[in-house]
This record gives C-alpha cells, sequence and structure tokens, in this order.
C-alpha cells in the first residue's frame, strides 16, 4: 500500500527534479534512493527459508569442503 508524504525542498532542487528526472517520476526516484536506508530485509527469516532447501544445503556443503581442500594445498 503506498502512503502520500508531502516533503520540502529548494527551489533549485525541485527544478532539477523535473528537468532531470521528470514531473511524473520522482516519487519513484524518491523511494529508489531512500528505501535502501530505511527498509532492512528480514535475513534470518531468509535464511530459514533457505536453509529448508536441502539439495541448496547439500550443493553449498560440497563445495565449501572441497574449497577448504584447496586451500589446504597452498602454500603460506
Amino acid at each position: 500500500m503506498q502512503k502520500k508524504l508531502t516533503i520540502t525542498v529548494d527551489e533549485d532542487v525541485y527544478a532539477g527534479l523535473h528537468k532531470v528526472i521528470g514531473p511524473r517520476k520522482i516519487s519513484r526516484f524518491v523511494q529508489e534512493i531512500v528505501r535502501p536506508h530505511v527498509v532492512r530485509p528480514n535475513y534470518e527469516a531468509a535464511y530459514a527459508e533457505m536453509a529448508k532447501d536441502k539439495k541448496r544445503e547439500n550443493e553449498a556443503l560440497e563445495w565449501a569442503e572441497n574449497t577448504f581442500k584447496d586451500i589446504d594445498h597452498e602454500k603460506r
């Protein structure tokens, strides 16, 4: 669901947004800039969901074990 937000910006910023971004695209532009700073993904739930995929987990374990074997043979 979308919510309407009123913000105040300097005249130059307003004119620049209209000129560079376009008058009907400013909301999307602002949202895309702001979103990563205020909306945090729920990593715990995402990792729990991924862990349910046993095939993927087995492939990841196999990859990790092979990687560690490769590291064991490297010179220090």
